[in-house]
């Protein structure tokens, strides 16, 4: 039986969006540890500032990789930017939530990153790439 080629191409976006995002993640993770560890910043101000270093590194990945887009465009990352600040939002709360009931900061923040993913994920296919897409 073979897999239609729409099936595979989407299926290959997923796994795309998913490698980009875990590089994110790592940045996100590292980012966090250095702001909020080592600087001492504010929990709420370093996860929200490691998340928006991994929304641009994350554009720029998924523009060129992801979606293959011909070239980087202000207005596409204007719109990846909204989507990815409902991102941010849901992970913040999300480690705020959980460090607050306990959960070690780090493991909140994994938690809050696949909240964000899968949210990311679903705008970027349905808006911000929806002509690539």
């Amino acid at each position: 039986m073979q897999i239609p080629r729409s099936m595979r191409t989407k299926a290959g976006r997923l796994i795309k969006f998913g490698v980009v995002g875990a590089s994110g993640a790592v940045l996100n993770t590292g980012v966090l540890y250095a702001l909020y560890r080592l600087a001492g910043l504010p929990l709420l101000m370093a996860s929200a500032l490691a998340v928006e270093l991994a929304v641009i590194s994350n554009y720029l990945f998924n523009d060129r990789w992801t979606f293959a887009a011909p070239r980087p465009s202000c207005r596409v990352f204007a719109k990846f930017n909204a989507v990815s600040l409902v991102g941010i939002g849901l992970n913040v709360l999300t480690v705020w939530f959980l460090v607050r009931s306990g959960v070690f900061f780090l493991a909140a923040n994994l938690v809050g990153i696949l909240i964000s993913f899968a949210s990311n994920y679903a705008f970027s296919v349905a808006w911000v790439w929806r002509r690539v897409a």
